[in-house]
């Protein structure tokens, strides 16, 4: 049977060059390339333009442009959007060992920089509102604001240790990298508060194309949690929006609430 999203893909890339965007192979450093759908003529629709610029940052599961086709479809024609593949996912992968946020959002920056992007509002998803906090920290003059999604600004030991638990997974790459059909379909049901119902096929299919990287991936994961004592809640200049479903599953909306009044 032919895998679905193969099928799917090409698809999907020519709705989203119709809509005004289309992937670009950024070299950000020697070793190091980002794909990031960008805005036809990207230069000209930055903040040179009339457009303003919106940053779509994917979650664990699935690249950029899948994770975010349908806010594309809505948004091209009043702003300029990029939809960048974090290192390890899509198109996006590098050479250097470093593993951090920290080194996700540098790349990040410097690939929009060579887009011609001066400002803009970053949203982020999950692993990507982690990766958009921590742009907003190192570059407060290319971030105006940030929308996060389902995550804070961190993940610490202490946090992981009461989600895990709470879940029934013994680690975070157990949980989200999937090594079966059923174990994605447990993850996406997880993660969603009314996850439609598919064929077996589609996972299994889903498994075999959205899950490159394992290995590096899993260093993404044990990177991204820090010890609670190095963790201080920071001060953003920029204007903060959080968007959090009351039944999260993952991060509670306690979460949401605590990070409300540090920000």
């Amino acid at each position: 049977m032919v895998n679905t999203f193969k099928i799917y893909k090409p698809l999907l890339r020519a709705t989203m060059k119709l809509a005004g965007v289309r992937p670009q192979k950024i070299e950000v450093e020697p070793g190091t390339v980002m794909n990031i759908w960008a805005p036809t003529r990207s230069k000209k629709n930055a903040n040179n333009g009339k457009k303003p610029a919106v940053v779509f940052l994917h979650g664990f599961v699935g690249d950029g442009i899948l994770t975010w086709q349908f806010q594309v479809l809505a948004l091209a024609r009043d702003y300029a959007v990029y939809v960048p593949d974090l290192l390890f996912f899509g198109g996006s992968s590098t050479g250097d060992g470093r593993r951090t946020v920290g080194f996700q959002a540098e790349c990040l920056a410097k690939g929009l920089a060579k887009l011609g992007v001066q400002q803009c509002t970053v949203v982020g998803f999950s692993y990507g509102a982690v990766v958009a906090f921590r742009l907003a920290e190192l570059q407060p003059e290319l971030v105006e604001s940030v929308v996060a999604t389902c995550s804070g600004p961190v993940v610490t030991e202490s946090l992981t240790r009461e989600c895990l638990e709470r879940l029934g997974f013994p680690t975070w790459s157990e949980f989200l990298l999937p090594d079966s059909a059923s174990a994605l379909k447990k993850l996406l049901e997880i993660g969603s508060f009314h996850f439609p119902r598919f064929p077996k096929c589609v996972f299994k299919h889903g498994l075999e194309v959205m899950f490159d990287y394992r290995k590096e991936r899993a260093e993404l994961l044990e990177a991204l949690v820090i010890p609670d004592e190095d963790f201080a809640f920071p001060r953003y200049p920029q204007k903060v929006h959080l968007v959090w479903g009351e039944n999260d599953r993952i991060f509670p909306v306690e979460e949401a609430k605590s990070l409300k009044m540090h920000t």
